[in-house]
């Protein structure tokens, strides 16, 4: 009986145990490593742009971003999924250098993108949530005006190659991922 308990203790901790079989001759790893391509894109019109002190939100090559604008009037560009839940940074307060995530009270450099001396998670709710977490920034991008629209450099191939590590589509009305017919 106690050979069977060992035994089926082994088998069950073996199940969770790192697995080494490597899988190079699937047709979703054969494809080629997407390499990063940095591109000025548009983002948003300057027609949208927010008054000094507040941001406003764009897609550039697939990427979420806050557009902030300075007390100055100086454009910044930072990813807008705010750490720890991924809220949108657009919906913070620009002041001193910095943008404010509005509900957990983050404060993120804006040439930087790191959180500010001691100003991880401020809000009473903040606080609860914060704890759980490590500290982490948002990255930052260049941008410039052209025209009538705000661009941001991203890597255009950002998506790509991040959908890449995992799946390389969902199947169509034929089952092919890629649209092909049997």
């Amino acid at each position: 009986m106690k050979l069977a308990v060992l035994l089926s203790a082994v088998v069950g901790a073996s199940a969770f145990a790192p697995n080494s079989v490597s899988r190079t001759g699937t047709s979703l790893n054969m494809a080629k490593e997407i390499k990063p391509k940095l591109q000025y894109v548009p983002c948003v019109s300057t027609d949208d742009l927010p008054a000094p002190g507040k941001a406003t939100s764009g897609v550039a090559g697939g990427l979420a971003i806050c557009i902030a604008v300075d007390e100055k009037g100086s454009l910044w560009a930072l990813g807008d999924k705010c750490p720890p839940i991924n809220q949108p940074l657009s919906f913070g307060k620009v002041a001193g250098g910095a943008i404010q995530d509005p509900v957990l009270g983050t404060k993120f450099d804006l040439k930087t993108g790191q959180v500010q001396d001691g100003q991880w998670c401020t809000s009473a709710i903040g606080k609860v949530l914060g704890g759980l977490f490590e500290a982490s920034g948002v990255p930052v991008y260049p941008v410039k005006t052209k025209g009538s629209v705000v661009e941001v450099q991203v890597d255009v191939n950002y998506k790509l190659a991040f959908e890449q590590k995992y799946w390389s589509g969902i199947l169509d009305a034929q089952g092919k991922s890629n649209g092909k017919y049997y």
